[in-house]
């Protein structure tokens, strides 16, 4: 399709509120309701109209097959090892989505398998926990994309299926008690209970296999916030109940020892306090009757601390340059001593050292295959003396590896069950933000491609604490291939380098992180990687806030923008989706300061008319109930209507999947589309 394009009308009203003495319009209210005809209208219209510009895409079909081949490596996850069984998922070449193996033995057999369950492909695996005896396994389904989960309890022997469905989970964890009875869990109360709140109002619940889950007795949660959320966990004796407020830095946490009798019953553990209304994100590991925090009281980067009664000491201190991760207790009698292992990652790659359990002393590091991503560390349920973890960076697809505290030694444990070729290389970059900030920056280009600049696409996140490490990146390495560059940012607002950074990015500092990005931009320009005409911009999410920021307030610098599952009217965005449980990170519009920092960068209501606004590709997908679709409808609207730019900005609309786990089919698709928009928009040689 060439030619001016003729975006369909919209339903428009003059709306303009007084807000706190703010004049905030907002002429696209009505696209706030999928329901409403005006909506359904204007939605089918932009789906037509996305497919008659797609049709015009000529790299759409091989960018689709090559995406696809660079997904379709197959996959492993670290195993749960409890006693003779280990559980792991699998996902084979050909396969859409990973299944539940357990491994006896020496024979692998498969738990569950989300296909066979539902052969369109709409159920997917959210989470799965294993009894301490490793003879149950309690497994959480969703479909279309909602992360609705229920839960199902399955026999391991047999793979029947014991009891469920419990309803109303959202990816909860769970707590098993000692002889796989029992287990506590987190779930939503009742909705009639809270009409339009039914997505918060969470509670710790104790379940007993065979009984009906509305006989399940509560045990933590009454009285307290709405927004909070919990978790639970245990090592058959100490249970552990954290719970923060949304998505605040803040954790509180309880422990109940479940084997001290005085101590109440499952049904009523008395739950004593560890730490309450301390401004640090905390983790819990209960080990062997011991209980050691993952925490940032008192230090940004995290330490590693040992709960004895009432008293915390530091096992493990705060590194001034890397950040705390993960950590995982080697006991098994086969070691000379007990060991820590601990997982940093230093300037956003990871690093795994061992200590001395008592002591906190380091020893040595674990032995990695380059500079890339540590996954969780996993150890076996009982005492043990090996650990397993995934590894990756941006051009290997995740393995497995497995380390032996008693040699010390790092082996292979599964590998994908192929590894595309790339011809990519990349690199890390410092740079500095309009402040002076030094920030880092990796970048995937082609190999043995001197030439330059080229078409560069710039990708951030910067929100929530949460990093952009290295990671295998099929969109970026099909771009690199294609001859063009691929960068990603780590922007402040996430955690590469600890809770400073977050907070340096976040509520009043907002700005900071679209400098980050903005600066990264001119980076790239600067050292010749880029030129402004073809380069673009890649966000999702919060990323989705990130670049639709840079699109308004620097609309020149960029020749398109790919903005998925975005936050984008940040005056409403507490009404929809999980809007209330993001207040900690955005600010409320509810306070006046808050709503005048808000309304300074929230992109929906900066779109100016007039002004030569780049390309842009929204994408939303119907079963997103994190972010509401709403908030892309509006911009979208509201910049067909007020660019006087080329364009096109276009809308593209899913069905059957939402904001996070989705098959290799579907996420093929959406990569592969992203990547001919941007194609077409960036000039990339074919």
């Amino acid at each position: 399709m060439t030619g001016p394009v003729e975006y369909p009308p919209a339903p428009r009203a003059e709306l303009v509120e007084d807000l706190h003495g703010h004049r905030v319009a907002d002429p696209y209210r009505a696209l706030e309701d999928p329901a409403d005809p005006r909506t359904e209208a204007w939605s089918a219209a932009q789906d037509e109209l996305y497919r008659q510009v797609r049709a015009g895409w000529p790299d759409l079909g091989r960018l689709r097959e090559r995406v696809g081949e660079l997904l379709d490596t197959g996959s492993v996850s670290a195993p749960l090892v409890h006693g003779a069984r280990s559980f792991h998922t699998r996902q084979e070449p050909g396969q859409d989505q990973p299944v539940l193996v357990v491994v006896e033995d020496g024979r692998a057999r498969t738990l569950l398998d989300p296909q066979v369950i539902d052969p369109t492909g709409r159920t997917v695996l959210d989470e799965w926990s294993v009894s301490l005896e490793g003879e149950r396994v309690a497994v959480q389904t969703s479909v279309g994309g909602t992360e609705d989960s229920v839960l199902h309890v399955l026999d391991v022997a047999t793979g029947t299926v014991l009891d469920g469905p419990i309803d109303r989970l959202r990816r909860s964890s769970v707590a098993w008690l000692a002889g796989g009875e029992a287990f506590s869990y987190v779930r939503r109360l009742p909705p009639e209970l809270n009409p339009g709140e039914e997505r918060y109002h969470r509670r710790v619940w104790l379940h007993r296999i065979g009984t009906d889950p509305a006989e399940d007795v509560q045990i933590f949660g009454e009285g307290r916030a709405a927004s909070q959320f919990y978790a639970v966990a245990t090592d058959g004796r100490l249970l552990t109940v954290t719970a923060t407020a949304g998505a605040s830095p803040r954790t509180d946490i309880w422990v109940a020892d479940l084997a001290d009798h005085t101590g109440g019953s499952p049904e009523r553990p008395l739950l004593r306090p560890v730490q309450e209304g301390v401004d640090a994100r905390t983790a819990a590991y209960p080990r062997g009757g011991a209980l050691y925090l993952r925490t940032q009281r008192e230090a940004p980067r995290g330490r590693v601390e040992l709960v004895d009664g009432a008293r915390r000491r530091v096992l493990v201190p705060e590194d001034p340059e890397a950040v705390l991760e993960d950590f995982a207790v080697l006991d098994g009698p086969e070691l000379p001593r007990p060991l820590a292992l601990v997982t940093r990652t230093r300037h956003a790659l990871s690093e795994i050292t061992v200590h001395d359990l008592a002591t906190g002393e380091r020893l040595g590091e674990v032995r990695l295959p380059g500079s890339g991503t540590v996954g969780r560390l996993r150890v076996r349920s009982e005492p043990g003396h090996e650990a397993w973890f995934g590894y990756s960076d941006h051009v290997t697809p995740s393995r497995v590896l497995h380390f032996d505290g008693r040699t010390g030694r790092t082996e292979p444990w599964a590998s994908p069950a192929r590894t595309p070729a790339s011809g990519v290389k990349t690199c890390q970059l410092v740079y500095r933000s309009h402040d002076g900030t030094p920030v880092r920056m990796f970048v995937i280009s082609p190999t043995g491609r001197p030439d330059r600049p080229r078409p560069t696409v710039l990708s951030g996140y910067g929100g929530f604490g949460a990093s952009i490490v290295p990671g295998y990146a099929a969109q970026a390495l099909a771009w690199a291939e294609a001859g063009g560059v691929y960068a990603f940012a780590c922007l402040r607002g996430g955690g590469e380098e600890g809770e400073e950074w977050h907070r340096a990015g976040r509520r009043e500092r907002k700005q900071n992180t679209f400098d980050d990005l903005d600066a990264a931009a001119d980076h790239l320009v600067a050292e010749g990687w880029a030129d402004r005409e073809r380069l673009g911009l890649v966000g999702s999410s919060n990323g989705g806030l990130t670049v639709a920021a840079a699109l308004t307030q620097h609309p020149e610098k960029y020749a398109a923008v790919a903005c998925v599952a975005p936050l984008l009217d940040m005056v409403r965005y507490e009404l929809s989706g999980m809007g209330p449980s993001w207040r900690d990170e955005y600010g409320s519009a509810e306070e006046p300061g808050e709503l005048a920092t808000l309304l300074g960068y929230s992109p929906y209501h900066a779109v100016r008319p007039g002004v030569r606004y780049p390309a842009v590709l929204f994408g939303v997908a119907d079963g997103d109930t994190r972010v509401d679709p709403l908030h892309a409808r509006k911009m979208c609207a509201a910049l067909q209507d007020a660019s006087a730019g080329e364009g096109p900005v276009l809308l593209r609309r899913e069905s059957g999947v939402g904001h996070g786990v989705r098959g290799v089919e579907a996420t093929a698709g959406l990569f592969a589309e992203l990547l001919a928009f941007l194609f077409d928009r960036l000039g990339m040689p074919n």
